[in-house]
């Protein structure tokens, strides 16, 4: 896979609560310069960031009701609402985790046909924070988002003790069945874990590490160019 390639699969995230308009401004600036596919930005800096990244063609995305889940319905509604107001692309939603020990299937299903209707068209991605299900849990809720139209399931918050994990990237690949992506989040700070996760099935990653991963791949891609070369010459 070129850099370029590896480059379109990144959300490069930046939800640390200490997080200022300086660090968002950084982030922009990485994401247009290795061509990652968005930014993941906290709410507060949706604006902002929709109008660094005006000219080019990276996505805005951020998060409803993070990292917890336990945000009331119509308050998940109207953050989303606001967010795609002040130029968000996609919205990365946690769905209420409580509910879902709870089997309240019914509450979780409608809590994310509300959030995907409210967008109009929008991507929403559905966080399950994978680290706290059961196999069964997990099977349920990537049902449902999928009842309900999200287009994408992400495995975590990366807020949580765990992060994506390849047997889950795996494990939702067969419950979905192609009807949702999946986004892998949370602890993907080297490149052979990023690759892990898109030979498991992950069609976006999310991360922090985007950067160091890149610049990995792009020393390893040279690296092999150059022996390439060098082997024609020989030849």
């Amino acid at each position: 896979m070129t850099p370029e390639k590896l480059a379109s699969f990144f959300d490069h995230t930046l939800l640390k609560p200490y997080t200022t308009e300086k660090d968002i401004k950084r982030v922009c600036a990485e994401a247009v310069k290795y061509g990652f596919y968005g930014v993941c930005v906290p709410p507060c800096y949706v604006k902002y960031a929709k109008k660094l990244l005006e000219k080019s063609k990276v996505k805005v995305v951020t998060v409803v009701g993070f990292p917890l889940g336990y945000s009331a319905p119509e308050t998940k509604v109207y953050e989303a609402r606001k967010a795609i107001k002040d130029g968000c692309d996609e919205i990365d939603m946690v769905i209420n985790i409580s509910k879902l020990k709870s089997k309240s299937y019914s509450y979780l299903e409608n809590e994310i046909r509300k959030v995907v209707e409210a967008v109009k068209g929008k991507i929403v991605k559905v966080i399950i924070e994978t680290c706290y299900l059961t196999r069964e849990e997990k099977e349920v809720i990537c049902k449902l988002a999928v009842k309900a139209g999200a287009q994408f399931i992400k495995t975590s918050t990366g807020f949580g003790p765990e992060g994506a994990k390849e047997e889950d990237i795996k494990l939702i690949s067969e419950i979905v069945k192609g009807k949702a992506k999946i986004k892998a989040a949370g602890s993907i700070r080297t490149l052979n874990k990023a690759l892990k996760m898109i030979k498991a099935g992950a069609a976006r990653i999310g991360s922090s590490s985007s950067v160091k991963i890149m610049e990995e791949a792009i020393k390893n891609f040279q690296k092999k160019s150059q022996t390439h070369v060098f082997q024609e010459k020989r030849e």
